[in-house]
């Protein structure tokens, strides 16, 4: 055999060079492809997949996001004009109580003046009725006393 004697180190020392230092070599290279092909490869492309898989679910994330934003900044809105509409309908159902209770009011007046001006007419027609019948009868009575003071003489 052909041994390089380096540094004056003897035969199967640590620096011999013969054919297992070259069928070391193709090992590694050999062990390099077999790995290559049947672990990183695969490896690789699974982590590849997910991290896809992760940025796709990141971005449709954030798109749902955005929208879930858009649907809120509208519902608001929603609720906004709701809250004005309530209190519009709430001010008008004020309004129109207020004009109800004012006409009833005003119509109970009209009637409690009616009965008032009713009773007062009655009234005086009574009263006229009376003075009409005291009339009379203070002219009955006074004729009554002249005829007697008429005929005692």
């Amino acid at each position: 055999m052909l041994a390089f004697n380096f540094f004056g180190a003897t035969e199967g020392g640590l620096f011999d060079i013969n054919a297992t230092l070259p069928l070391m070599a193709i090992q590694v290279v050999a062990l390099t492809y077999i790995l290559n092909s049947l672990f990183f490869k695969p490896v690789g492309k699974v982590v590849e997949k997910r991290e896809k898989f992760v940025s796709d679910n990141i971005i449709e994330a954030k798109n749902k996001l955005s929208e879930v934003e858009k649907l809120e900044a509208d519902l608001l809105n929603q609720l906004q004009s709701a809250r004005t509409e309530a209190q519009r309908i709430v001010s008008e159902a004020e309004n129109e109580s207020d004009k109800l209770y004012k006409e009833a009011l005003e119509l109970a007046n009209n009637e409690a003046n009616a009965s008032k001006e009713k009773a007062r007419l009655e009234i005086e027609s009574q009263t006229s009725a009376a003075r009409d019948q005291l009339s009379k009868q203070a002219d009955d009575l006074s004729e009554l006393i002249v005829n007697r003071l008429i005929l005692e003489k």
